[in-house]
């Protein structure tokens, strides 16, 4: 595994679900239904590969992971915003590391500092949908993983 990404583990998980971007827990709370950090670590353990990024002062910055499917998904603490350039280049190492031909998911439209990740990691935004409790509007996004893409030629 990539240096700084790590096995998913309960201190992690919980160390990051109580400190959320407010704009992640906003994410938990009104698309899909979290209302606490239990759930929401709890929710990170349950799922197989699933990941935690230390930051480069050793705290515990971001959990994520890739779901059956290539769904791929992240929360984030205020600390990868002390560390953007590194978190953004460990987090292209970790996407092009996957084996999944295709990474796909959906993301809260106010969720502006995961819009501006996912644009840097060079996915696509396809439409925008109603989703969640609240019906709050998503953007659903993808990326063919470079590992699989091929490169057409002109005859």
């Amino acid at each position: 595994m990539l240096s700084n990404f790590h096995p998913i583990n309960a201190e992690a998980a919980f160390s990051v679900a109580s400190n959320l971007l407010s704009t992640d827990r906003r994410e938990c709370i009104e698309g899909y239904g979290y209302n606490d950090i239990a759930d929401i670590a709890i929710g990170a353990l349950a799922l197989s590969n699933s990941y935690y990024y230390k930051a480069p002062n050793g705290e515990n910055a971001a959990i994520g992971g890739v779901q059956d499917g290539g769904k791929i998904w992240m929360l984030c603490t205020p600390i990868v915003k002390r560390y953007p350039i590194q978190y953004a280049r460990d987090c292209i190492r970790f996407i092009n590391s996957r084996p999944e031909k295709l990474l796909w998911n959906i993301v809260d439209k106010r969720n502006s500092t995961h819009i501006k990740l996912l644009r840097y990691l060079g996915f696509t935004f396809l439409r925008e949908i109603p989703y969640g409790p609240n019906n709050l509007t998503f953007i659903e996004f993808c990326k063919i993983n470079a590992r699989h893409s091929t490169r057409f030629s002109s005859p």
